[in-house]
């Protein structure tokens, strides 16, 4: 089975913490947001062989060379497909090429989430939804008993409260494959006049194939500045305990934190909420509700409510702030 990872995307709502890192490499408590995603479903389904990454144009070879150890770790291969303009959902899963064949599971990387139960792969494919409160935000499925009958984008009325969370199994890659070939050589474009996924499935649902849901049991967005920090924050809460990886001397830690390896927390009061990530220094600060990317500097600060990036240097700054890589605050930054 292979895994198809999605991720050509700016980011352009994380910015400036996207400039330079890709948004699915941006760490959530001391792991990133693909390698979270990539052990989700190694442990819920676990017998990948394979994870296939679509990149943006620009992505460089440290991109690929990271996404190759987080495979690594969990014995997958990784291979890359590269989405040269941004064309659509469907476009994006096409860029696998000729990966996308047999059993696949299909994740777009700009959320998290959790699993109570290994899901029952047993249909030709399975869309992993969420029941909401407001179904007319989301695109929902539409069942008659277990089997899905219909697709339905933002419904006016209440006609389902089961909310497509990004995350889809195909049975047969290469029938999808077929199918989205159809939509890009037909010019059948759906919102945002770009090539939809939900518009290849449902051409499949159409053509007799059996689709069935199978449940998310959180759903974590990480596409906006305020997302990630509340999702970094609901994460530290499953965490408990405060996770301490670096060095902490004379200072107060107030749970739940992260302090990744080799951090060090000097003189300061750190919590709740922090996520101090690897190589970042606190000196003579307080830090809470924060995010610190590695290797960044804060000295003589108070920081609430912020996001700071990697390489970022803060000095005798009190308040909210929200600064991306190398940059600098302070007198005498």
């Amino acid at each position: 089975m292979k895994l198809i990872v999605p991720m050509a995307g700016r980011g352009t709502r994380l910015r400036p913490h996207t400039h330079v890192t890709p948004k699915p490499l941006l760490p959530v408590v001391g792991r990133t947001m693909v390698e979270r995603i990539v052990e989700t479903f190694a442990e819920a389904i676990g017998d990948f062989e394979e994870a296939v990454f679509v990149l943006g144009p620009d992505f460089g070879d440290d991109v690929r060379r990271q996404l190759t150890e987080i495979c690594q770790r969990f014995g997958i291969e990784a291979s890359f497909g590269v989405q040269e303009k941004a064309l659509g959902t469907a476009h994006a899963i096409a860029q696998a090429g000729d990966k996308l064949d047999g059993e696949c599971v299909l994740v777009f990387a700009d959320t998290l989430f959790t699993m109570d139960q290994a899901p029952d792969l047993d249909a030709d494919a399975v869309v992993w939804v969420m029941e909401v409160e407001d179904p007319s935000r989301f695109g929902v499925v539409v069942k008659d008993g277990d089997r899905i009958t219909d697709f339905v984008e933002k419904p006016d009325t209440p006609i389902s409260n089961e909310a497509i969370v990004g995350i889809y199994y195909v049975k047969d890659g290469a029938r999808l494959a077929g199918e989205i070939q159809y939509l890009m050589d037909n010019g059948v474009r759906g919102k945002g006049d770009e090539y939809q996924l939900t518009d290849a499935l449902d051409r499949m649902l159409k053509d007799g194939a059996t689709f069935k849901t199978a449940r998310v049991t959180e759903w974590l967005d990480c596409g906006t500045i305020p997302a990630i920090k509340s999702t970094s924050e609901i994460v530290l809460d499953h965490d408990g305990e405060s996770r301490t990886e670096g060095t902490v001397e004379n200072s107060q830690i107030i749970e739940p934190v992260f302090i990744g390896e080799g951090a060090v927390v000097k003189d300061s009061v750190v919590g709740p909420y922090a996520a101090i990530h690897g190589g970042a220094t606190i000196t003579e600060s307080a830090v809470r509700h924060t995010i610190v990317f590695g290797e960044a500097r804060i000295e003589g600060s108070a920081l609430d409510g912020s996001m700071v990036g990697h390489h970022a240097d803060v000095r005798g700054f009190a308040g909210t702030l929200n600064i991306g890589d190398h940059a600098t605050v302070g007198p005498e930054a």
